[in-house]
Parts: C-alpha cells; sequence; structure tokens
C-alpha cells in the first residue's frame, strides 16, 4: 500500500510555508529552526543539507533522531488526535505540524519544546 503523498514531498517544499506562518505571527526563524532542531536531533548544517538535497519527508524522519519527548507533543491537528495516529511517520509530521503551530501562537518555547 502507497502512503500518503506528503511522504515522498520534498521537506524543502513545505518548510518555506511553515516558515511564512511563524514569521507571520511575528516569531523568527530562529525560533522555528529550534524547534526542528529539538524534534528531529539535526543541527544547522544537517538541516541546511537536506533542504539543498530536496530530502523527502519520508527520509528526513528517517534521518532523524526523534526526541524522547516528541510523544508528548498532544493534540488535534488538521481534525485529528494526534495519539490516534496510527502510522508513525505521518504522526511523526502532525509533531512538526503541532509545534510549528505552537510557535505561531505565541507559546513559551519552554513549552514548546516540552521542557517545562
Amino acid at each position: 500500500m502507497a502512503g500518503h503523498r506528503i511522504f515522498g514531498t520534498p521537506f524543502a517544499a513545505v518548510y518555506p510555508h511553515y516558515l511564512a506562518k511563524v514569521e507571520r505571527k511575528g516569531h523568527t526563524k530562529g525560533d522555528f529552526d529550534a524547534v526542528i532542531t529539538w524534534l528531529t536531533g539535526f543541527d544547522d548544517a544537517a538541516l541546511a543539507r537536506h533542504l539543498a538535497d530536496e530530502t523527502t519527508f519520508e527520509d528526513f524522519f528517517v534521518a532523524a533522531q526523534l526526541h524522547p519527548n516528541a510523544p508528548l507533543i498532544t493534540g488535534v491537528i488538521c481534525g485529528v488526535r494526534i495519539e490516534e495516529i496510527d502510522d508513525p511517520l505521518m504522526r511523526q509530521i502532525r509533531y512538526l505540524d503541532k509545534l510549528v503551530d505552537e510557535v505561531a501562537k505565541g507559546r513559551p518555547m519552554a513549552k514548546v519544546l516540552r521542557t517545562a
């Protein structure tokens, strides 16, 4: 069975949209990149490489070392409760969506990064 089309979409194609959402709400690229670093374990160089190589979402998350607190990301995104998503890759993508939403809404970074 084929996966969702987002799995084969280059992360670099969606990154500017995430960034625009965060910046439109008055937050910075640094805030957004901090969220990606926290979730995936990628440093700035690794993130830049994935963007330049147009790594698909699937390969992006295969290469990631998800933060141990990532399962603490719960709630509804796109009308679906994250903790009820069966497909692990889709759940990881929705974790990122949720974190972007939280940054855009101005939630304190300590809470976004599940450290408080």
